[in-house]
């Protein structure tokens, strides 16, 4: 199953015209940010959705294709937010709050004002515009598949940015998820400055002689 404008059409139809997809990366990493994006599809896409037909749940991509794609929705968006939250934020609030305040930053630097959102399983309590809460959206809709890329690929490029900061615990080829690599460079060298210091496997790499 591909995404498609499904949902998208059944929102304009009571109404609501001008959409924002949303969607994250990185919620699961135990380093770095997790990032959200927001993405206005342009009227043309609804008109000619086969403009954006390589798009697709961003984790279906190989890193290449993201790339790529990442350009055609750049061309297609009417308007593109993103939102930042750092490693040290999430360790004092928590991944699900953290989550939501990147999501509710990326609707806020939009460049244009939406009537609704479409988010990929996630309610955004904060924001008082209608919303659209869908399991699994980044394979069901479009504009949350489109969402599912920019933040994917955003955060992709901070954390090769992070790796020549930081060399020793290879960033640029895992980007800070829980391979074999990184946790063998977590137990070497210790945790970054950009390491989710609340995360399990970075507290052992923190106090390693409570976890033999």
């Amino acid at each position: 199953m591909k995404p498609d404008l499904s949902f998208e059409y059944a929102l304009r139809a009571r109404g609501y015209q001008t959409l924002a997809g949303i969607d994250e990366a990185g919620r699961g990493c135990w380093a770095g940010p997790v990032v959200a994006a927001a993405v206005v599809l342009a009227p043309i896409v609804y008109e000619q959705p086969d403009l954006l037909a390589m798009v697709n749940d961003s984790k279906q991509l190989s890193a290449a294709a993201r790339e790529h794609v990442y350009t055609i929705i750049q061309t297609c968006a009417q308007g593109i937010g993103v939102g930042i939250v750092p490693a040290f934020l999430i360790d004092a609030y928590g991944i699900l709050p953290a989550t939501r305040l990147a999501m509710t930053l990326a609707v806020l630097s939009l460049p244009c004002a939406v009537d609704a959102l479409l988010i990929d399983a996630e309610r955004l309590s904060n924001l008082s515009l209608p919303q659209e809460s869908l399991a699994r959206g980044d394979a069901r809709s479009l504009s949350i598949a489109a969402a599912s890329i920019i933040a994917k690929v955003t955060r992709d490029r901070l954390m090769q940015t992070a790796d020549l900061c930081y060399p020793q615990y290879g960033f640029a080829l895992h980007k800070g998820y829980g391979t074999a690599a990184h946790q063998r460079a977590l137990r070497q060298h210790g945790p970054s400055p950009i390491h989710r210091q609340t995360f399990q496997p970075v507290l052992e790499a923190l106090h390693p002689l409570e976890n033999p």
